[in-house]
């Protein structure tokens, strides 16, 4: 149906009552109630409901990139995404969370996030049932049970689980460690490791044994606690085969065989 509001037509949707100013428009939403996709990509056969998609799609084929930064040169495939880049540099924050007023560069960001308030977990692990609020955060947990290492270190090969785990561990060679504590100065190559040092500053200590009541500034050291209540003995001496309970044991113990004098 089409009539004219303000001097301008409008073609309104029989189906859901949205207007659009062209008729074109209207024909392409439509096909969102039919499922209707007549634009075929010649490379793979994938379909698309509108000609501007199916283009952009092509450019994945082709490699081409026509829209570039005019901050840092880098090129995209689509509109969209450069705009969404141009707020790295710019700042920019249009989506904002209505509970706690937490900004993000992209609309996705801010729909992951608001399921921290509403507790929402629509994203599930088939292999244990394991809920998470973003699909990225699943696919990193699916690696634990594959066993899949994809990232590899090209100093030493070691391999990890996570991208972010590889960059964390390439700190190591370079020496970097961009995290420093604002009392005493103290440089960390992981940001957890900062927080727990603060903790000795600050006298905080969050986790604390079920067992016994006492408590730790890391839930490693909280771990490595544990082991004392169950009786594990993880680390083992290569000579003699004794275990102990924590690696510091371990170290003490091997000065029996080397002779060197612990402090």
């Amino acid at each position: 149906m089409a009539h004219t509001h303000m001097g301008q037509k409008s073609y309104e949707c029989l189906s859901c009552g949205k207007n659009f100013t062209q008729k074109c428009n209207l024909n392409s939403h439509i096909r969102t109630h039919t499922g209707e996709k007549p634009f075929e990509c010649l490379f793979c056969g994938k379909n698309f409901t509108i000609k501007c998609n199916l283009n952009s799609h092509i450019r994945t084929h082709t490699g081409e990139k026509p829209f570039q930064c005019l901050f840092c040169g880098k090129n995209f495939t689509q509109k969209s995404t450069l705009d969404t880049h141009v707020r790295i540099h710019t700042g920019e924050k249009p989506f904002s969370c209505t509970i706690c007023n937490k900004n993000f560069t992209k609309k996705n960001h801010l729909t992951t996030h608001m399921r921290i308030h509403t507790g929402e977990k629509p994203f599930v692990c088939l292999s244990c049932g394991k809920q998470f609020t973003s699909k990225s955060d699943l696919n990193k947990h699916k690696i634990i049970h594959t066993g899949e290492k994809p990232f590899e270190c090209l100093s030493c090969g070691k391999s990890f689980t996570q991208k972010s785990s590889l960059y964390t561990h390439v700190r190591i060679h370079a020496g970097e460690k961009p995290f420093s504590c604002t009392i005493c100065f103290k440089n960390f190559t992981k940001k957890s490791n900062l927080t727990a040092h603060t903790r000795i500053h600050t006298g905080e200590r969050p986790f604390e044994c079920l067992s016994c009541g006492k408590r730790f500034t890391s839930k490693s050291e909280l771990n490595k606690h544990m082991r004392i209540h169950a009786g594990e003995k993880s680390v083992s001496c290569n000579i003699c085969k004794k275990k102990f309970t924590e690696k510091s044991s371990l170290t003490k113990h091997m000065t029996l065989h080397t002779g060197e004098m612990f402090s």
